[in-house]
């Protein structure tokens, strides 16, 4: 978890949350709508941040109103932030780690790992498979 909050934290321009109630902490205030360019920093496309965390239109709307994001969509962000972290660390680059969740997986039924990432369970899913990885048990 260490490593992972380290990362977090610097991406999201805070202290490294070292617990999980820092964690929810941060989600709880609500992400300001500029760590979304963050995440386009970071590789993930438009569509993908739309598709995932926040409709483009919702995303607009935030921003001209000066609106945070809602709780749900900080979540969200939290949530790809972990897989993306834990991806990086399995994959040894964020290049191979986008790579990777932008794939179908056939333990995944085919689908893209980055798909799952609209819930809980479903980023619950890819993080036990990324898991299973770096330990050796699937390619």
């Amino acid at each position: 978890m260490y490593s992972a909050s380290a990362q977090i934290g610097n991406w999201l321009g805070v202290e490294p949350p070292m617990t999980e109630a820092a964690v929810l902490g941060i989600i709880e205030q609500q992400l300001e709508p500029p760590v979304i360019q963050r995440l386009l920093d970071m590789g993930l496309s438009r569509d993908e941040v739309h598709s995932v965390i926040i409709p483009a239109r919702t995303l607009q709307h935030r921003r001209s109103r000066r609106e945070r994001l809602t709780v749900e969509e900080s979540d969200r962000v939290i949530r790809a932030l972990r897989v993306l972290s834990a991806a990086e660390g399995v994959y040894e680059s964020r290049e191979r780690a986008l790579e990777w969740l932008r794939r179908a997986n056939p333990r995944l039924d085919n689908r893209a790992p980055i798909s799952l990432l609209k819930t809980d369970t479903g980023a619950r899913i890819v993080e036990e498979l990324l898991g299973q990885i770096d330990e050796g048990y699937f390619i």
